[in-house]
């Protein structure tokens, strides 16, 4: 870090950084790019929205900030307001505020859609097996057998991908610079071994775009996947996260231990795991009461 960017505050503290903008480059250093956009774009809303500097920002600010939300869904103004909070959180830390006003605020509790956004079996199936491009298929089988993040996906390059037996494993880099290892079925295995034969070298991307040699965006995946759930008949504006999520339900389902789900999604915590659990539960009292 520059020594321009280290000065000492009006209270005594060594602070990191002279300007809003260098306050922000700090704060997202670091982050997955799509977490740096959607950061970078909540702080300029908020500094639009007050016309004023982060060091001069008060509670009542961000509440006004909370009420111009109103409009969002209730999980999308939650995700701006926690965006807003570790702003000035790492603000303070790093002394640039002298006092943090966040903590006051109250986020709001979004309602838990996880069911609604976990398919049935015969969906997915449907939805692969309409597929008509080879490519496009084992997009959504990887989505969906690998349990894989959209950013994972994309991020594939050959050399990630290893034989182990009549199965394959991959090597994904995940959310948090974490490293883990994906075993795959025999069937996606060599459907992927014969789609290896046609590519160039092992640092090229597993699923490229069409007109270059260059990785699938997340958007274009995106636009795959709502394809095929569109061919499917399936009336529902999904997204890929939807297949990892019918991963982790339908292993659970089959009798998966949790921690292997865990590990195989790279969940940071089995609650987080445990969450499908709760979604599409197998028992309940309400089947003891009479009728």
């Amino acid at each position: 870090m520059s020594e321009s960017m280290v000065t000492i505050s009006a209270h005594g503290i060594v602070a990191q950084a002279d300007n809003d903008a260098q306050v922000i480059a700090l704060w997202i250093y670091g982050r997955s790019p799509h977490t740096q956009r959607a950061y970078r774009a909540n702080a300029k809303r908020l500094l639009a929205l007050t016309g004023k500097n982060i060091a001069d920002i008060s509670l009542g600010d961000i509440h006004a900030f909370a009420d111009s939300l109103s409009c969002l869904a209730q999980s999308n103004r939650a995700q701006a307001l926690e965006a807003i909070k570790s702003l000035l959180a790492f603000a303070h830390r790093i002394g640039y505020i002298p006092f943090n006003p966040a903590p006051a605020l109250q986020l709001p509790k979004p309602k838990n859609t996880l069911a609604e956004r976990i398919l049935h079996e015969s969906e997915v199936h449907r939805m692969i097996d309409l597929e008509p491009s080879q490519r496009n298929r084992l997009i959504l089988k990887t989505l969906y057998y690998g349990g894989l993040r959209v950013s994972e996906l994309c991020g594939l390059r050959w050399r990630d991908l290893s034989s182990r037996g009549e199965q394959g494993q991959i090597t994904v880099f995940g959310k948090g610079e974490k490293t883990r290892a994906v075993l795959l079925p025999a069937s996606l295995w060599r459907d992927l071994l014969d789609l290896r034969c046609r590519a160039g070298n092992v640092d090229d991307p597993v699923f490229g775009s069409r007109l270059n040699s260059r990785q699938l965006h997340p958007s274009q995946v995106l636009r795959i996947v709502r394809a095929a759930f569109v061919r499917a008949g399936i009336g529902k504006k999904v997204s890929p996260h939807w297949l990892r999520h019918a991963h982790a339900s339908h292993s659970l389902d089959r009798g998966a231990p949790i921690h292997l789900v865990q590990a195989t999604l790279g969940h940071a915590s089995v609650a987080t795991t445990g969450r499908y659990l709760h979604a599409r539960p197998t028992e309940s009292s309400g089947k003891y009461l009479a009728g």
